[in-house]
């Protein structure tokens, strides 16, 4: 989730004390992750003049994250796959910026994209912990957003000692911690399989990893698989380090219930079946102290829907943006590449970057200064559409096989809470759909306040979606994040449509 808040970010600098939103970008890249930051370096290296915006203060995003400074790691690419990948791209970017070619700009939260005159386009952004204000304009805009992890309640989720997978691994990479010594990896999709190993590997001890879904799911994908041999080869990697350390791998199975008092002690796993309802009589009870556990990822897609982008239902069951041949969302100007265009992982998101950054700069070139780039290289391109439709056709089999079955509600009693913001219960939002009429997530929100908390349905949209019978949408919002109300006053009178939004409310939901 590369442009998601992060805590005290000292090497941010506003973007208006840097000079940076006097000049004229071409292209404003919001999220440094793999997909941003391949973007970035491929369109400098194409003689664009690029911002790149993050609100990490170090580029790479969730998937690349790197140790706080503090902590002295020695060898931080030991717990990454794909370093070099980024190592090469990072030393990109710094050469880059010192050239003049890309401004680039840590801790700048972006919370709104609005048109301006002339075609182009004001980035407004919360900047570091001090909340300062920063507006970046340019004549296009990249959206990198990334993702944040799906996470479907159970009873007891919401013990100390819960976490998300992602989270997980976030914790050993960032700050070399783990969030217990005995822990059960658990939900659905690859990444608990790369999470186990790296935990293991750390010196956790992993009973078991806990798939809901069943590999089986894949047999109908042979040729997506066979064309993608790297990622059978990376799988047959996690697998060997399960192997290697002792790891249990329980498929269609799923984790109903997490016990404990000031901390999970174990947890209860039962068997499901195809469409993961839990089969009776199958519960088995696994000792722990911790409980990391995801399903998969949701695209992040707050600015893109905030300026009417267009989307689809992706094979995981999560809305993704619509996007066309040359990463171009439905709204002119705007292009998207990464996550956002559904979960694929980094290999896709650093080949879409790279291909969204060529047709940025093929659209602007009639008007770029002569001698500004290389030129657009077809033949570099169509390498890259080809990877890119090798990857995506995987990332599909992937979403496919760990879709959540429709029948996962059933774990979930009456008592447990879905929206952990607002504590409300599964059996609010049931009476709401039972008795009061509810047949959407919207509806139940303006029942029950589920998903007005503080993380605005990201953590429990989904969940609520499934309860209330209907298929997760993509708000449309005008802020993506928190922002001070004095930055909401002082928008420029170049921004009247910001402004207007800011002030009556127009593009958002009237419960909000």
């Amino acid at each position: 989730m590369p442009n998601s808040p992060s805590e005290g970010a000292p090497q941010a600098r506003d973007a208006r004390d840097a000079g940076d939103a006097a000049r004229e970008f071409d292209l404003a890249v919001v999220g440094a992750g793999p997909a941003g930051l391949a973007a970035a370096v491929t369109a400098a290296g194409l003689g664009l003049r690029v911002a790149l915006l993050d609100a990490g203060d170090r580029p790479g995003g969730q998937y690349y994250r790197h140790p706080a400074p503090g902590l002295g790691a020695a060898r931080p690419e030991a717990l990454h796959h794909g370093w070099s990948a980024f190592a090469s791209r990072e030393a990109s970017l710094r050469a880059h910026e010192a050239a003049g070619r890309v401004a680039y700009l840590p801790g700048h939260h972006v919370w709104t994209v609005v048109p301006a005159e002339e075609r182009q386009w004001l980035l407004h952004a919360v900047v570091g912990a001090e909340e300062g204000a920063a507006t970046v304009r340019a004549r296009s805009v990249l959206l990198a957003t990334g993702a944040y992890e799906r996470q479907l309640p159970f009873p007891g989720w919401t013990l100390p000692g819960v976490v998300g997978a992602g989270g997980a691994q976030a914790m050993l990479k960032a700050g070399l911690v783990l969030p217990g010594r005995r822990i059960v990896v658990a939900g659905s999709g690859p990444l608990l399989l790369a999470v186990a190993g790296s935990l293991a590997a750390a010196g956790a001890r992993v009973p078991a990893v806990v798939e809901a879904a069943s590999y089986l799911a894949y047999a109908g994908r042979v040729p997506a698989l066979l064309r993608n041999p790297g990622k059978l080869a990376e799988g047959a990697v996690f697998g060997g380090a399960l192997v290697r350390h002792q790891v249990r791998l329980l498929t269609r199975h799923a984790v109903v219930e997490a016990h404990g008092t000031d901390r999970v002690e174990a947890v209860t796993v039962a068997r499901l079946d195809p469409d993961w309802r839990p089969v009776p009589g199958t519960g088995r009870r696994i000792p722990c102290d911790a409980l990391a556990v995801g399903h998969g990822l949701v695209p992040q897609l707050e600015l893109a829907t905030g300026l009417g982008c267009a989307t689809r239902l992706a094979a995981d069951g999560t809305p993704a943006l619509v996007l066309d041949a040359e990463q171009r969302t439905s709204v002119p100007g705007i292009w998207s590449a990464g996550e956002t265009g559904g979960i694929g992982g980094a290999q896709l998101a650093l080949t879409e970057g790279e291909l969204a950054a060529h047709a940025v700069a093929a659209a602007l070139r009639p008007s770029l200064r002569s001698g500004s780039g290389s030129g657009s290289d077809g033949r570099g391109t169509a390498r890259l559409r080809r990877r890119r439709a090798r990857l995506r056709a995987f990332a599909e089999a992937m979403g496919a096989a760990h879709r959540p079955g429709g029948a996962w509600t059933g774990w979930v009693t009456d008592a447990t809470d879905v929206c952990r913001c607002e504590e409300v219960t599964a059996g609010r939002i049931r009476e709401a759909v039972d008795e009061l009429g509810a047949r959407d997530a919207r509806t139940v929100k303006l029942l029950t306040r589920a998903g007005m908390g503080w993380c605005q349905g990201r953590m429990c949209g989904p969940a609520v979606a499934a309860l209330a019978g209907s298929e997760p949408t993509a708000d449309r919002r005008p802020l993506s994040c928190p922002v001070p109300l004095r930055q909401l006053a002082d928008l420029p009178v170049a921004a009247p449509r910001a402004r207007a939004e800011a002030d009556t409310g127009a593009a958002a939901d009237p419960e909000d």
